[in-house]
């Protein structure tokens, strides 16, 4: 497919792994250029290696002012049409584990930092009459999961601000969307297998074919095929998407809302 996204400039945060790589492979796949923003500067380096002409890297925080800053000044001088925002989450925690601290952690390292960003991209978006922005979050703001009060608490945050925001930008040609993943196989779900086997006593392999055998696709979902679900979001095909959570979990997710 087509998605009219050639020679278009994106943003892509958490650009070197996980769901952050594979929206910015799926986006350059299809002729887009794409400014990647990771911490790490090794994988940073790998990706403009394998996609000369099409990558460029930049090392940075997103929780911080200054890469925001620059993340701005990037978007306005490449006529950015669209921005992924994704970033790992907190630790795997009961709620009577956690303290205050992690509360606050978790609203840094969540919420706090995307509303800054949203704030700032959005005076771009309105100058040129067209942005797509795309949230990568997590199923359980859906349907809750043990161990995840943390972040599903500020995730579900982040769902009012964006559908908020969609309503309030609507008929501008700005569209705001989420995806919400459940059990992917990356590297963050094995955070969670190390949680439920350390209360199990189980060892990790048999903790994470239990994961799977809970899941009814019986597996877990490939990063790639998201990848190509957010790009499709970023791109001028999904004009009439706007204000929605997109669950990808392998029907783990039981209500009907």
């Amino acid at each position: 497919m087509d998605l009219q996204i050639k020679n278009h400039t994106y943003i892509v945060c958490g650009a070197t792994a996980g769901f952050g790589r594979a929206t910015a492979i799926a986006l350059m796949n299809d002729g887009a250029k794409v400014i990647g923003i990771a911490r790490q500067q090794e994988g940073l380096d790998k990706m403009a290696a394998e996609y000369q002409g099409h990558f460029i890297a930049v090392k940075g925080d997103m929780t911080t002012p200054d890469t925001i800053n620059k993340t701005i000044s990037l978007a306005v001088e490449h006529e950015v049409k669209g921005i992924l925002i994704n970033a790992g989450g907190p630790p795997a925690k009961l709620f009577e584990e956690t303290r205050l601290s992690d509360w606050d952690d978790a609203y840094r390292n969540i919420l706090r930092w995307k509303v800054e960003l949203t704030q700032k991209l959005l005076p771009h978006f309105k100058s040129q009459n067209y942005g797509r922005v795309v949230y990568i979050e997590s199923s359980s703001v859906k349907q809750p999961y043990e161990n995840l009060v943390l972040s599903t608490s500020l995730r579900l945050a982040v769902v009012g601000m964006m559908k908020t925001v969609s309503q309030e930008v609507s008929g501008q040609n700005i569209n705001f969307n989420m995806i919400a993943p459940g059990s992917h196989d990356t590297a963050a779900i094995n955070r969670l297998i190390d949680k439920k086997a350390q209360m199990t006593g189980q060892d990790f392999e048999t903790t994470k074919e239990a994961f799977i055998e809970g899941i009814p696709a019986k597996q877990f979902g490939n990063p790639k095929y998201l990848g190509q679900l957010a790009a499709w979001l970023l791109s001028p095909m999904a004009e009439f998407a706007t204000g929605q959570v997109y669950a990808l979990e392998g029907g783990a997710v039981k209500s009907t809302l």
